[in-house]
């Protein structure tokens, strides 16, 4: 998909920028001609990913941030201050997905779900936030949620809760942050497996892919086109939305309790 320049020499802030979705959101943006700046608390596959990408020019950036200090997510917001002024899109796409049931897991482990989650994405949108507005900037600030958001799992509990909390923040960013001309949105990408923060097993790859009612798990274009289409000069009356991009996942259950299986 191409959007007429839409993101030639445009500044675009992405955290975890070295995972699956991190990967491809980036690579999508700088096949539009943006320049990057990839966030992620691994400082060792930072450099590799930007290798990868061929993001290694002085108009990139890369940070390597610990979302879980205030402290490390303003020197992020700093460097690009520095650097650029202050971005034109902002992708809070780091989060994490680990498992486990409420009544095994502790207080430290729910606040690193909630401080990744829900905290960071509003301590970056509100530091980002004030540079843009520094510098007359109107843009977009994109929060990677999930369906689990609106549909709650067994042993993934404080997830969901953190992306329910998320679907709240950004609501309430894009009511504050209109009057700037800064846009907030949500995407619901579709299940990917590969990540190494999260990893699954095989039988829980599986398990999800067979659920889909599309029938397949995420492709690179599916979710990155949809951000793309919410940044972009076409969507410019579109704020607080929340856009599933899921195969359907989070609709409801493909599981058929009697005898006859199919329709046909």
């Amino acid at each position: 998909m191409t959007f007429d320049e839409d993101f030639r020499d445009r500044g675009v802030v992405i955290t975890g920028a070295c995972g699956v979705f991190g990967r491809w959101i980036a690579r999508a943006f700088l096949d539009q001609g943006a320049r990057l700046c990839l966030s992620d608390n691994r400082a060792d596959r930072l450099a590799e990913t930007a290798a990868e990408l061929g993001a290694e020019g002085a108009e990139h950036l890369t940070h390597a941030t610990e979302l879980t200090d205030a402290a490390s997510i303003a020197a992020l917001v700093e460097q690009v201050r520095a650097e650029w002024g202050a971005p034109d899109i902002v992708i809070n796409n780091a989060g994490v997905y680990p498992s486990g049931f409420l009544l095994d897991i502790d207080a430290d482990e729910w606040d690193r779900i909630f401080d990744v989650n829900t905290r960071a994405p509003f301590l970056v949108a509100q530091g980002f936030a004030r540079t843009m507005i520094a510098q007359g900037r109107a843009g977009s600030i994109i929060n990677i949620s999930s369906g689990a958001a609106r549909k709650m799992r067994k042993s993934v509990v404080p997830y969901c809760t953190s992306k329910t909390a998320l679907d709240r923040l950004s609501r309430g960013l894009a009511l504050e942050l209109a009057e700037y001309g800064i846009r907030v949105n949500l995407v619901e990408p579709g299940f990917a497996a590969g990540s190494e923060v999260s990893a699954l097993t095989q039988d829980h790859v599986e398990a999800v892919t067979a659920s889909i009612p599309l029938g397949r798990a995420s492709r690179p274009e599916d979710a990155t086109n949809a951000i793309m289409f919410l940044c972009s000069d076409a969507a410019s009356y579109i704020t607080g939305a929340n856009l599933a991009v899921d195969g359907g996942n989070s609709i409801g259950s493909l599981a058929v309790y009697q005898s006859k299986k199919t329709a046909l």
